[in-house]
């Protein structure tokens, strides 16, 4: 048994319900009644996962912490705009602390209340009796767990690919009920140890191969299913090197990679296509209780014509990074707008602006795609060494992203100026640059570039450019993160350890 003692989940009360349907339909705290005689029936045991549903929505879409924004603003996809609202500069800058508001403490408590919550559901599963509504439940509280727990350990520690000796650094305290960690019964705080990356990540596995077996095939919009959890366990397999068992998971998610003609439709919740795993927002009123993502890159006002005017960008897309991708890829439009705050002009990130007719940034959280489950196959077929299947799977991506007949100059019927797609043939080194070339592409903007190059022990190298339209204007004032520095790890907030003295700050804070 763990040495545990944790003031983040002591309290006993579940937030908020949370129902994930497209559009949310209560929000309902339970500051009145004890979690625990609540859960009686299977409509109660799903409004408290849901209510870990809603703590893990929080931390990935508030704008001073948004799990789905600020590692793009850590990386090389964006360059501040020196006329907005310079938000979250800190960690654009790299100059974060254990003080530090915003990401370093939201991501922390809210990923431990969601973990509080499924940990109560699991210790009372057995009050509902036996069958595929009590497994769909307990997979669901399982995976959340594991989501949350692998969320805290890539940001506060390193990642096992990261280094030779990161498996034995440390990570966060895994809180399970089952290993008594915590006691519901004599709900009293409990302050624990940090433990390794190696343990976390095997606590993770642990509880994401239970999950499979009990999760069920589909849920309602917004809840993790059986496809989510062999997504999930991709990418885990990925950031722990073990390629043939990410391959393996990748082969059980069965969700169709979006089309060309749905890709842009995703990004104003026109379509569910190629989703995997989504966090539902409520888009049907402003007195929700929702943060709004898309507010983290910019805000805007629609003409009477449609068109968005007033732009406030805070981050635009890296000029140099836009200018790389091909006017023939369908993406380019997808991640970019012209966007302008007065007279400064910019490319703006299109990406979770709003639903159609909307620039208000309220949109569902992506937070994985079945071409995220692609790539992480592909990129484990190349570590293998599997050249010509790594190399079929991209293709795969690349021409599903490839205007070719459907540029609208050449939509019609006149196929003489039409542009062929022409498969790549690349071998060695440039079949490894276009296979991370392409996941930076495909996921821009989605959270994921700052751990990709965190996992692959790289630097982060941002452009010279600035942060105009044409390149010019205000570059990043740091350019380069090196591999291995102690930044690529959140401090533990300074909460924390101050309420905390058996937990260990992380080097360089």
């Amino acid at each position: 048994m763990k040495k545990i003692k944790l003031t983040i989940v002591s309290a006993l009360l579940l937030s908020m319900t949370y129902s994930c349907s497209d559009e949310i339909d209560n929000l309902e705290p339970f500051t009145s009644v004890n979690p625990i005689a609540f859960l009686e029936g299977p409509a109660s045991f799903q409004t408290a996962v849901d209510g870990m549903y809603n703590q893990i929505f929080g931390y990935y879409s508030s704008p001073g912490s948004a799990l789905q924004g600020i590692p793009d603003i850590l990386s090389d996809n964006a360059v501040l705009v020196t006329t907005g609202r310079r938000s979250n500069e800190v960690y654009y800058d790299y100059q974060y602390t254990a003080a530090t508001g915003g990401a370093i403490g939201l991501y922390f408590s809210q990923a431990y209340n969601a973990i509080n919550i499924s940990n109560i559901v699991i210790s009372q599963i057995d009050k509902l009796p036996e069958g595929d509504t009590r497994d769909n439940i307990l997979g669901q509280a399982l995976a959340g767990r594991a989501l949350a727990h692998f969320d805290l350990a890539r940001v506060y520690g390193p990642i096992p690919s990261q280094s030779n000796n990161a498996i034995s650094e440390l990570g966060v305290s895994y809180i399970k009920v089952e290993d008594g960690d915590v006691d519901f019964d004599v709900p009293t705080p409990i302050f624990p140890e940090r433990e390794s990356i190696g343990s976390n990540y095997e606590e993770i596995l642990e509880d994401l191969l239970a999950a499979s077996t009990l999760i069920s095939e589909s849920n309602s919009e917004g809840r993790l299913t059986r496809n989510g959890v062999f997504g999930l366990l991709s990418r885990i397999y990925l950031y722990l090197g073990q390629y043939q068992n990410a391959i393996d998971s990748s082969n059980e998610v069965s969700t169709a990679i979006a089309t060309q003609e749905d890709l842009s439709s995703i990004y104003i919740d026109a379509t569910n296509a190629g989703i995997v795993i989504e966090l539902s927002v409520n888009t049907a009123g402003s007195e929700a209780n929702f943060n709004n993502v898309g507010v983290i890159y910019s805000q805007g006002s629609l003409d009477d014509a449609g068109n968005i005017t007033n732009t406030i960008s805070e981050y635009a897309v890296d000029f140099e990074f836009f200018n790389s991708i091909d006017d023939s890829d369908i993406r380019k439009g997808i991640i970019q707008f012209d966007s302008a705050n007065g007279d400064a002009e910019h490319n703006g990130i299109r990406k979770f602006l709003g639903e159609s007719g909307q620039v208000n940034g309220r949109l569902d959280i992506k937070v994985m795609r079945a071409a995220e489950v692609l790539l992480n196959r592909v990129e484990a077929q190349f570590e293998l060494g599997f050249e010509g299947q790594a190399l079929t799977g991209l293709n795969q991506l690349r021409e599903l992203r490839f205007f070719g007949d459907d540029l609208p100059e050449n939509n019609d019927n006149d196929t003489t100026n039409d542009i062929v797609f022409i498969p790549g043939t690349e071998t060695g080194q440039a079949l490894e640059d276009a296979i991370q070339f392409e996941r930076r592409v495909e996921l821009a903007f989605e959270g994921h570039r700052f751990f990709d190059l965190k996992r692959r022990g790289e630097s982060i190298q941002r452009s010279t450019f600035g942060d105009l339209r044409d390149g010019t204007g205000t570059p990043a004032e740091v350019l380069t993160l090196p591999a291995g520095d102690t930044r690529f790890q959140f401090p533990i907030p300074i909460a924390e350890i101050n309420a905390n003295t058996n937990y260990t700050q992380n080097p360089g804070y």
